[in-house]
C-alpha cells in the first residue's frame, strides 16, 4: 500500500475520533447503556445546576425515582431543593435528597444542616451523603483520611438516628478505595462509574452511569443530567429503604 494511503486511511481515523469524541460530549451517544432488563429501575440525580425541574414532563421519560440536592458542608442549601422537594412529592416518583460532604466541617454540623433542611416523607429513599474529592482536596494525600472517617461516621450515625435508616453513601472510584471502601459496611453504596462499568467485588446498590444525559422537563445552566440505575426489581426498590 502507498504512503498516500496510509495517511488517507490515519486521516479517516482520526476523523472518526474526533466525531465520535464530539458525540459523547454532546450526550448525543454512550459509554455506559445498562440493560434494561438486568436494571430495570432507573434515577436521576438534581441540583440546582438543573434548575427548577418540571417534575410531570421528566416522570413521563421512564424514570423511577430522583435524588435530589439539598445541602454541602454546614451551611449551605440548595436554591432550587425547597421547590424541586415539593413538586417531586407531587409525582409517582420516589425521591431522595443528598448532602455534599465538606471536609472543613464536622460531621454533627452537616448532620444538623440536612436535618433542618429535609423533612421526611412517607417512602422517602434514603438520605445519601456524596463523598467526593473536591477543590483543593484531590486526594487522600490532601485530608486526613481517619479524622475524616470519624466525622463522616458522625454524620452517618446521627442521620440514622433522624431518619430510621442508614444513609447511602455516593463515593467515586477514588473515595471508595482511599476513604469509605473496608469502613462503613453498614452503608449502601451509589458509585459513580461514568466511562466504564463497575469492576471489582464493589457490593453497589446505585450506579451513576452517566453524567451526560439530556432528558425534557429542565433548563438551568446544566445542559446535561445525571443517570443511574438501582441494582434490583422494581418489587425490591418499592421496598427499598422503607
Amino acid at each position: 500500500m502507498s504512503k498516500k494511503y496510509w495517511i488517507r486511511g490515519i486521516l479517516i481515523l482520526i476523523f472518526l475520533a474526533v466525531i465520535l469524541a464530539l458525540l459523547l460530549y454532546l450526550g448525543i451517544v454512550h459509554i455506559n447503556n445498562p440493560s434494561k432488563a438486568k436494571y430495570p429501575v432507573a434515577g436521576v440525580d438534581v441540583s440546582a445546576h438543573q434548575g427548577k425541574v418540571d417534575w410531570d414532563t421528566l416522570t413521563n421519560q421512564d424514570i423511577d425515582f430522583a435524588y435530589i440536592k439539598a445541602t454541602e458542608g454546614s451551611t449551605f442549601k440548595d436554591s432550587c431543593f425547597e421547590y424541586n422537594w415539593k413538586e417531586a412529592a407531587e409525582t409517582d416518583l420516589r425521591i431522595g435528597a443528598y448532602h455534599f460532604f465538606s471536609f472543613e466541617s464536622s460531621g454533627e454540623k452537616q448532620a444538623a444542616n440536612f436535618i433542618g433542611s429535609v423533612d421526611a416523607i412517607p417512602e422517602m429513599l434514603p438520605p445519601v451523603i456524596d463523598v467526593e474529592y473536591y477543590g483543593k482536596y484531590q486526594n487522600e494525600e490532601d485530608i486526613d483520611v481517619s479524622e475524616i472517617r470519624a466525622e463522616l461516621r458522625n454524620m452517618i450515625n446521627i442521620l440514622k438516628e433522624e431518619y430510621g435508616v442508614n444513609p447511602v453513601l455516593y463515593v467515586s472510584e477514588e473515595t471508595y478505595n482511599t476513604i469509605v471502601a473496608g469502613e462503613f459496611s453498614d452503608c449502601d453504596i451509589w458509585y459513580r462509574s461514568v466511562y466504564d462499568k463497575i469492576h471489582g467485588d464493589v457490593e453497589w446498590t446505585f450506579w451513576q452511569y452517566s453524567n451526560r444525559h439530556r432528558i425534557d422537563g429542565y433548563e438551568g445552566e446544566e445542559p446535561f443530567i445525571d443517570m443511574n440505575v438501582f441494582y434490583g426489581s422494581k418489587e425490591e426498590f418499592e421496598l427499598y429503604g422503607t
